[in-house]
């Protein structure tokens, strides 16, 4: 009974070694970039009669492995959207009403027409966790499922191609005028000499000198 035990115990850690050898093993080294169709064939598309999911896209995106450079797939319709966000309060409050423009992005939205199929790319330029929900229906979507939060690895790091530097920042056009209206404008003129005026005034005054005393002369011609 006692060598049975001991076996046992034997066996058990035996299998715990080789457990923590295979967590503590290196992943494979990233080679390429992937792309990632969300959902797989099942697409990103949510069942608005049955408020269900076409899948379980949290448990998807834990199969995945996520780096820089890789693309996210959307295959849809105008019925959802997709939304990118790096902030896991809005996240969590399906909504993106009290979002910054800086940590979230909407990449679907405002079209007139349901039901048309659409592709949405995005592409992955930020390591560390992000998050992406549907914020159609008033974030009823989000709330029954339509979410799944991963994390992005730095893999191959980013190509050239996505490694850009941001636009500048915006500056808003100077004011135009209005029609009809003269414009301000101030003038800077500067005299080539200070004592320009007073010379003129001397240049005159000697011309109106001469012109009286030769005045007599040209009445007794």
């Amino acid at each position: 009974m006692e060598i049975k035990t001991i076996v046992l115990y034997l066996i058990l850690a035996v299998v715990a070694i080789v457990i923590d050898a295979a967590a503590a093993a290196p992943s494979a080294p990233v080679t390429a970039y992937a792309n990632h169709t969300v959902g797989k064939d099942a697409g990103w598309f949510f069942n608005s009669t049955t408020n269900k999911t076409s899948v379980d896209y949290s448990a998807w995106a834990a199969t995945q492995s996520f780096n820089l450079g890789d693309y996210l797939i959307f295959n849809t319709n105008t019925n959802q959207t997709v939304i990118q966000t790096y902030n896991a309060t809005t996240y969590k409050n399906c909504s993106i009403d009290d979002a910054l423009d800086s940590d979230t992005f909407q990449y679907q939205g405002g079209e007139n027409e349901f039901g048309k199929p659409i592709t949405i790319v995005v592409a992955l330029t930020k390591e560390g966790p992000q998050y992406y929900f549907s914020g159609a229906d008033d974030g009823i979507q989000c709330q029954h499922g339509m979410a799944f939060e991963i994390s992005v690895g730095h893999g191959l790091g980013l190509p050239p191609s996505l490694n850009q530097p941001p636009p500048p920042p915006y500056v808003e056009p100077p004011t135009t005028t209005e029609e009809g209206q003269t414009p301000t404008t101030t003038i800077v003129s500067r005299s080539p000499n200070s004592n320009g005026v007073t010379i003129g005034a001397h240049l005159s005054w000697m011309v109106l000198m001469s012109s009286l005393a030769l005045y007599p002369f040209v009445e007794r011609a």
